[in-house]
C-alpha cells in the first residue's frame, strides 16, 4: 500500500524553509532570497520514495502583520497548517539562540499551534553556525513547550540531517493513493514559477538597495513552435526612485536580473526561454485584488 500525505512547513519569515523544501525534493521549487518574507504563497514540492509521496508545503513566514498582503499571507500560513497531515516547524538555530524564548516572531507561532491543538516536528536549522552544547539546550527548549514531537537538527543547505528527517517524514504519511504524477516535483503553474524565478533575481542582485515593496507577474506565457517559450513579465515597484533603481544606469540592471532569469528558467522548464521584462511603478500593486488571486491568497482574509 502506497503512502501520501501534505506536510506544512512552518516558521518565521527566513528561518530556512524554502531552501529545506528545494533539499527534500532534489529539485528547485522554491525561490531563496537574502529577504525575509520571500515566500508569498503556497509552493509545494513533491517527493517520490520508498512507496511513499509526500506534498511538501513552503509556507508563508509567520509574523505580526501590518498590510493587506502581510495578513494574507499568514492566513495562508495557518491555512496550509490546518490543511496538512503533519507539520515541521522549521526554526533558524543561530537567530533562536540569539533572541532567546521571548523572540516574538516565534512566540506568535507557538501560540498559533498551541489555538488550533496541533503538535509540529521541529528542524533546527543551520546547525553548522552553532555549537552541540547549545544545540542540545535548544532542542530541549522546543521540547518543553508542549507543542513539539520531535526535534531533529539539520542544515538545509548542506544537507546534514535532512535524510534522517526525510525518511521519518515520509513514514508518518497516510496510507493513500498518489495525488500527483510521479515524475512531478511541483504543482505551481509555469506563469507564477517564471515570476518566482524572476522575483528571486530582483532581490538576489537588490537585496540592499530595493525594499520588499516589489513583484513580478507574468504578462504572457507563450508556447513557440521551435520548442521555446517566451515570457514577457513585469516587475512592478511603489515608487520612480526604485524603478531607476530596478532598470540602473542604461539598462544594466534590468539587463542582469533578465539574463539571470532566463538562464534559470531555462533550466528548470528544459528548454529555450526568450524573457523580456518591463517596469512599472505602482503604488498600490500590493491592493490588487487579481495579484491575490494569482497566488491564491485571500484579499479580505479572516
Amino acid at each position: 500500500m502506497t503512502r501520501c500525505g501534505f506536510v506544512a512547513l512552518l516558521g518565521v519569515p527566513n528561518a530556512g524553509k524554502s531552501t529545506l523544501v528545494n533539499r527534500l525534493v532534489g529539485a528547485k521549487v522554491a525561490i531563496v532570497s537574502p529577504k525575509v518574507q520571500t515566500t508569498r504563497a503556497r509552493v509545494t514540492g513533491i517527493l517520490v520514495e520508498d512507496g511513499a509521496q509526500a506534498v511538501f508545503v513552503d509556507l508563508p513566514g509567520v509574523f505580526a502583520p501590518k498590510r493587506r498582503l502581510d495578513r494574507a499571507m499568514v492566513d495562508t500560513a495557518w491555512r496550509g497548517v490546518e490543511e496538512a497531515d503533519a507539520v515541521l516547524m522549521v526554526v533558524d538555530a543561530p537567530r533562536a539562540l540569539k533572541r532567546g524564548a521571548e523572540d516574538e516572531e516565534e512566540r506568535i507561532v507557538l501560540e498559533g499551534l498551541a489555538k488550533r491543538g496541533l503538535t509540529a516536528h521541529v528542524a533546527l536549522n543551520k546547525i553548522d553556525l552553532v555549537s552541540p552544547h547549545e544545540l542540545l539546550a535548544l532542542a530541549k527548549r522546543y521540547a518543553d513547550t508542549g507543542r513539539i514531537g520531535e526535534v531533529f537538527m539539520i542544515s538545509a543547505a548542506t544537507g546534514s540531517g535532512c535524510d534522517a528527517l526525510k525518511r521519518k517524514l515520509l513514514a508518518a504519511l497516510p496510507e493513500g493513493p498518489f495525488l500527483y504524477p510521479e515524475d512531478e516535483v511541483s504543482d505551481m503553474p509555469a506563469r507564477l514559477l517564471a515570476a518566482e524565478v524572476t522575483r528571486e533575481q530582483v532581490f538576489r542582485k537588490l537585496h540592499k538597495e530595493l525594499p520588499y515593496a516589489s513583484s513580478v507577474e507574468t504578462v504572457k506565457f507563450e508556447e513557440r513552435e521551435d520548442g521555446s517559450a517566451r515570457v514577457e513579465q513585469t516587475i512592478h515597484v511603489a515608487r520612480e526612485g526604485q524603478r531607476k533603481i530596478v532598470i540602473g544606469a542604461k539598462g544594466a540592471m534590468l539587463k542582469s536580473i533578465g539574463q539571470s532569469a532566463r538562464i534559470e528558467l531555462a533550466k528548470l522548464l528544459d528548454r529555450p526561454v526568450h524573457l523580456f521584462l518591463h517596469v512599472k511603478v505602482d503604488p498600490k500593486w500590493d491592493e490588487r485584488r487579481d495579484f491575490f488571486s494569482a497566488w491564491g491568497l485571500e484579499f479580505d482574509p479572516k
